[in-house]
């Protein structure tokens, strides 16, 4: 394998200008534009243009739209994100639900994403709103498919049940990084082996329900340490992986290491096959949803 970018090469790329590999155009055409309107309409938030996701016109073209839930407000603190920390006090719109299930219905999508802050003020960290989102959209729009990119919700058991009864057709918990960076990326309150357990414990409450995570390269990790975070995903039932390139959101975040080039991500791909996901999306641009309809299919197929 030819080795990830120096120290050096780094410093000539990292806050002057990202690799060609990571620049793409903003888009302005298509599906965006109505798509847009109808979210601030409904005073709804999509990940995808909160974080400005490079991937947003593919996905809408397609489709595929990624929801926010539950407020811009994280009880956590990680430090690769740029969500707003604090405490929400408990709020919840009761409303939302309802919302999220009418834009579906009007924009309609063939597959839709909810996702959220952690919100470890509320008893059941969430659960039921993810849950009833999930119900309202399912009575609306039936033909379309549904995954959760859910908290851990502290580990609590009966929390996560919540949402699994609510039968999505994926659920997943962010890895986001390997077992030796946690400590440093994320809050202390995500650890490596409680999202292990989540996933573990979504494969355990419904086998049929496809159980996906993600995580960021580029923090400094080793290509070994990628690999036996593979291993430990497919050991509590992972079918689903994406990789992607983490992006400082700014100087107060956790700094890039390594700007990691397409043929390593090739690389990270094969192997993850090698190890049985039955899906793996690995790239620069590559994010928690991207392709995910793509992805279920595929892994849908590849089940058989």
């Amino acid at each position: 394998m030819r080795p990830m970018y120096t120290e050096q090469d780094l410093k000539k790329l990292h806050g002057r200008r990202k690799p060609p590999w990571l620049r793409v155009p903003w888009p302005g055409t298509g599906e965006f534009p109505e798509v847009s309107r109808l979210t601030r309409e409904l005073s709804l938030v999509t990940v995808c243009e909160e974080a400005r996701c490079p991937n947003i016109g593919e996905c809408w073209g397609h489709g595929t739209v990624t929801f926010m839930i539950l407020g811009d407000t994280c009880t956590r603190a990680c430090r690769f994100c740029n969500v707003k920390t604090g405490n929400p006090g408990g709020r919840v719109d009761p409303t939302e639900p309802f919302r999220v299930a009418e834009a579906v219905a009007r924009l309609k999508l063939n597959y839709v994403v909810l996702t959220s802050v952690d919100r470890d003020d509320l008893p059941d960290g969430g659960a039921s709103v993810f849950a009833e989102t999930i119900r309202r959209i399912r009575a609306k729009s039936p033909a379309t498919l549904v995954e959760g990119l859910i908290p851990d919700f502290q580990g609590d058991l009966e929390a996560l049940k919540i949402v699994v009864d609510a039968a999505p057709d994926v659920l997943g918990n962010n890895i986001e990084t390997v077992r030796r960076l946690t400590p440093e990326v994320r809050d202390p309150r995500a650890s490596y082996d409680q999202t292990l357990r989540v996933l573990e414990n979504i494969r355990r409450l419904n086998p049929r329900i496809v159980v996906k995570t993600g995580m960021m390269v580029g923090l400094g990790e080793t290509e070994d340490e990628v690999l036996e975070t593979m291993d430990d995903l497919r050991a509590v039932g992972v079918e689903v992986l994406t990789i992607g390139q983490y992006l400082q959101p700014s100087p107060r975040h956790y700094p890039v290491k390594e700007w990691v080039p397409p043929e390593k991500f090739r690389f990270y791909e094969e192997e993850g096959l090698k190890r049985g996901f039955l899906y793996v999306a690995s790239g620069p641009l590559v994010r928690s949803s991207y392709h995910a309809f793509e992805a279920f299919l595929q892994a849908q197929k590849n089940a058989r």
